[in-house]
């Protein structure tokens, strides 16, 4: 018979818990028989005294069995079940065109995502800007739409690993949330949950990164990679730039329109194609539906340029309630706002940083995002044209165009973003947007 108080001694005084600890603590969390103290106690305890990388893969694994593990097999699906999932940023719309693409090339994508909170932007509310479409399907529709069409992106169930939503909610109360090994388990628990043959982490680093730095940002991989392998998925963790907003723009609507142009080939980011594709090809990768990266970005170019990536992109959108004709029409469905308006720099020069947590937080000052989870999304407003690291801007060329509802909104955007971009003369050595890739070779 284990105690909560004695498992959190022991974690507290820095001892390893083994897997028989650790099942009973979260399956206690999950009936309601651990405290909401007693999370935190245990939360905090890990957050000072961290956990061994064996520790992190049971805590992950009994998470993610503490409620409902999807199983694909009795679909008789004719390729693997494989997803990407990013600790977030600004303007990080990857997942919108990554889906379509890698189902297009022959991989099955059931992809459970979340909402945005903080600075970051999130995918369910992006969709949430398309009329019709829904995020929370039953099972049912969820299992059939990823058979016929390939993806289905959508919102995390309640019986999908409950004890992280519980374990969560106190952390972000009691100052525990910058733990690795419990961000590490919280993501992975809902990825091991939907029933994953693969899995490719995109971890950002910069000033729109959720990790402060570029050290904890790779640590935080590493984690991820060691984790989800012990747990039986195969893992490859990316570190992205988030220098700077990853898309041209940032806002619900605005980052659809912009995704479906992508797919579409009408208007296409070097930055935000450089990351999709290597995230694309190293899924095809670990899915075995490549035999090298040449080959993946090959496959993955080539239904961008047939069409068949925006197909199934809108087969998508349809069996989950949207328009059948959204992608030939998306601005006849997306929501705009009445002001529509550029920002100019307050001095000309060369772009040299952008403080893009600011930005992202721009928007959320809008009402393009929220500050307590309970709050409602204004999903027209954001900016667009956003100008990128290295570019030059003067009275022609603008900071970003700003989409906004009121006077008062517009006057408060334009300060942010002409504080958050910093302008100079001195030229621009710009980064590439993958720094590496951390596979479970590099680790082990």
């Amino acid at each position: 018979m284990f105690l909560p108080q004695e498992i959190i001694r022991k974690k507290r005084d820095g001892k390893i818990l083994n897997k028989q600890e650790i099942d009973f603590f979260i399956k206690g969390i999950a009936a309601n028989n651990v405290t909401e103290g007693q999370i935190a106690a245990f939360a905090m305890a890990v957050y000072f005294q961290d956990m061994t990388m064996d520790e992190r893969v049971l805590l992950a694994s009994a998470m993610r069995d503490s409620g409902s593990v999807l199983d694909w097999r009795s679909l008789k699906l004719n390729g693997p079940v494989v997803d990407k999932h990013s600790t977030g940023g600004v303007g990080d719309v990857v997942s919108l065109m990554l889906g379509p693409m890698v189902a297009a090339c022959g991989g099955y994508v059931p992809m459970i995502s979340g909402r945005g909170l903080g600075h970051t932007g999130g995918t369910l509310d992006k969709f949430d800007a398309i009329p019709g479409y829904q995020t929370t399907p039953d099972n049912e529709l969820f299992r059939r739409v990823v058979k016929d069409v390939g993806v289905a992106i959508i919102g995390q169930t309640g019986d999908l690993a409950p004890a992280d939503k519980r374990f969560y909610a106190t952390r972000d109360i009691t100052a525990t949330v910058e733990s690795i090994p419990l961000i590490t388990a919280s993501i992975l628990s809902k990825k091991l949950a939907a029933g994953l043959d693969s899995l490719v982490m995109d971890v950002k680093a910069g000033s729109g990164a959720f990790m402060p730095s570029y050290e904890q940002s790779e640590a935080l991989a590493r984690s991820i990679v060691y984790v989800a392998n012990g747990a039986g998925c195969k893992t490859t963790a990316l570190l992205t730039n988030m220098d700077q907003v990853l898309a041209s723009s940032a806002g619900n609507a605005l980052e659809v329109r912009e995704a479906v142009q992508y797919l579409k080939g009408e208007n296409v980011n070097l930055r935000l194609h450089e990351v999709t594709m290597e995230l694309c090809a190293e899924m095809l990768l670990l899915g075995m539906l490549a035999n090298d990266l040449v080959d993946a970005k090959k496959q993955l170019q080539q239904v961008l340029d047939n069409g068949k990536a925006a197909e199934v992109f809108s087969k998508m959108v349809s069996a989950l309630g949207g328009p059948a004709d959204f992608v030939d029409n998306y601005d006849r469905y997306l929501p705009s706002a009445e002001i529509i308006r550029p920002v100019y720099a307050l001095n000309t020069g060369i772009v040299q940083s952008m403080d893009t947590r600011a930005l992202g937080m721009a928007v959320v000052s809008m009402g393009g995002g929220r500050i307590n989870a309970s709050d409602s999304i204004d999903f027209a407003v954001g900016l667009e044209h956003i100008i990128a690291l290295g570019n030059e801007v003067n009275d022609e060329q603008p900071l970003a165009i700003v989409h906004v509802r009121t006077e008062a909104q517009f006057i408060q955007a334009e300060k942010a973003i002409q504080q958050a971009i910093i302008c100079g003369n001195t030229l621009f050595t710009g980064k590439k947007q993958v720094f590496r890739r951390i596979r479970l070779d590099d680790i082990n």
